[in-house]
């Protein structure tokens, strides 16, 4: 059975898309069955993958309110080499919907259970707020992956974000756990992004991925292209970084307990 897993962190412009996108890319080029599942309205994810959001027939809000199942909506990135559940502005309206259903918090969770067994790993783009639609992210997942940047503000979201995952935990998903922190953008020039980065390592030790993302104008000019900058440019700092994170947290998934 996959292995679900949510990007997320409640602050904005950390990351959490490019590090989807490009996780997704790296995990497929190591032979992994991948799908990406895009919950952001912005569908930011999906544009990144290749996929044209204004064009969409079916996407994920489909899925979620029960016009369609994930195999009717899915698409394949064009050179990401992985699928993905794609999303537009019509997710937002999800929102509101999602308030009739009984069982909201779990949509997404009932309708992943239908293909896991075709893939090996699902990455799930959470929007920046804890809205209904990360919460059924939340609820779907085995593990949160956090992206970092090694800022000041950074640090005081993430106790914001834990507690937000602890109380889930507790309520909806008891499967849920912190997978590790992975710090991007991350600019060694500056005193404090290394000391913000000593700092997460002495708090929570070995959840930090030893894998650092680095700073990387080619990662940045990828999604203009629509192509994961892991097929953008292979060579590239960024792209060689993500791959390296992609082998570390197969390493991880495979020290986990069976879901």
């Amino acid at each position: 059975m996959a292995r679900i897993f949510v990007v997320a962190n409640q602050k904005g412009g950390v990351g959490k898309t490019t590090t989807t996108v490009n996780l997704a890319a790296a995990l497929a080029s190591l032979g992994q069955r991948v799908l990406l599942v895009d919950l952001d309205p912005q569908g930011n994810a999906t544009m990144g993958c290749g996929i044209d959001k204004r064009a969409l027939v079916r996407s994920v809000y489909h899925v979620l309110i029960g016009l369609c199942d994930i195999e009717e909506a899915a698409l394949r990135s064009p050179q990401g080499g992985f699928t993905v559940l794609p999303a537009n502005r019509d997710l937002a309206g999800a929102e509101v919907e999602l308030v009739d259903f009984e069982e909201r918090e779990t949509r997404l969770r009932e309708a992943l259970a239908q293909v896991e067994p075709q893939y090996d790993v699902v990455l799930i783009d959470c929007p920046p707020s804890l809205s209904m639609l990360t919460l059924n992210g939340f609820c779907a997942a085995h593990g949160v992956i956090i992206p970092m940047q090694c800022e000041y503000y950074a640090l005081e979201g993430l106790s914001d974000l834990v507690n937000t995952i602890k109380k889930v935990h507790a309520n909806f998903n008891t499967r849920l756990k912190v997978i590790g922190l992975l710090r991007v953008m991350f600019d060694p020039r500056m005193t404090l992004s290394q000391q913000v980065s000593d700092q997460l390592t002495q708090h929570f030790g070995d959840k930090v991925f030893q894998t650092v993302i680095p700073r990387n104008v080619r990662l940045a000019e990828a999604p203009s292209y629509g192509v994961p900058g892991v097929v953008f440019d292979a060579q590239s700092k960024g792209a060689r970084a993500y791959v390296e994170f992609a082998r570390e947290l197969l390493e991880r998934i495979r020290s986990l307990p069976d879901a």
